[in-house]
């Protein structure tokens, strides 16, 4: 896994970046310490994952995860802060990242960059709690009219509650591979990106 991180703290970049070496397959290409790095490092390395700090100088790390997935449709990028700030997370969902974690929940990052380069969208349990609350509520979906089954509204449901795919499958007694392809299904019907859109559309259709 090549990583680019992305942090106004030297010291957290270093440390992320021994502690994340120290496994096998995990090498950190290049450290920044801004958004403007994060774009530049971005284009020069093609990480699997930019794990990226939001409040940084010179331009944050919401800035750049527009910027980088403008250019970057696919860019998997993970956000990583001190502040669970209800309108960083939303804006976060909105533009795609991956993934939004506290800096306080470090044992979760390992396990979170692994599910993110799966292709799994994470959130730290402080963040998944306030999802329902922040997200803006519109005129209630007819799934039945975009040919969603139950199932796949059931399955839109638990991704929406920040469930993983391995989770997904144990919960309704599926395969994983079965869960991917109706993941699949949904993003195609819904006309969707991937799974952080699904939690949002789920949350603005309720």
């Amino acid at each position: 896994m090549n990583l680019v991180i992305v942090d106004d703290d030297c010291l957290v970049s270093d440390a992320l970046k021994t502690i994340l070496e120290a496994n096998e397959g995990i090498h950190v290409a290049a450290i920044g310490t801004d958004g403007c790095d994060a774009v530049r490092l971005y284009r020069e390395h093609l990480p699997d994952i930019l794990l990226m700090d939001i409040r940084m100088k010179q331009m944050d790390g919401l800035s750049a995860t527009a910027e980088i997935r403008k250019e970057f449709p696919d860019a998997k990028i993970l956000l990583l802060t001190t502040f669970s700030d209800d309108n960083y997370i939303v804006k976060a969902l909105r533009l795609g990242a991956m993934g939004y974690l506290l800096k306080q929940d470090y044992a979760n990052i390992l396990p979170a960059l692994k599910a993110v380069a799966s292709g799994q969208t994470v959130f730290g349990c402080q963040v998944v709690s306030k999802l329902p609350g922040l997200i803006w509520q519109a005129e209630a979906f007819d799934y039945a009219s975009a040919d969603i089954s139950d199932r796949e509204l059931e399955i839109i449901r638990l991704i929406a509650n920040g469930m993983s795919n391995k989770e997904i499958a144990a919960e309704l007694f599926l395969s994983e591979g079965t869960v991917r392809n109706y993941l699949s299904s949904i993003l195609d019907k819904l006309n969707l990106r991937d799974r952080t859109q699904v939690a949002v559309f789920y949350y603005q259709h309720k």
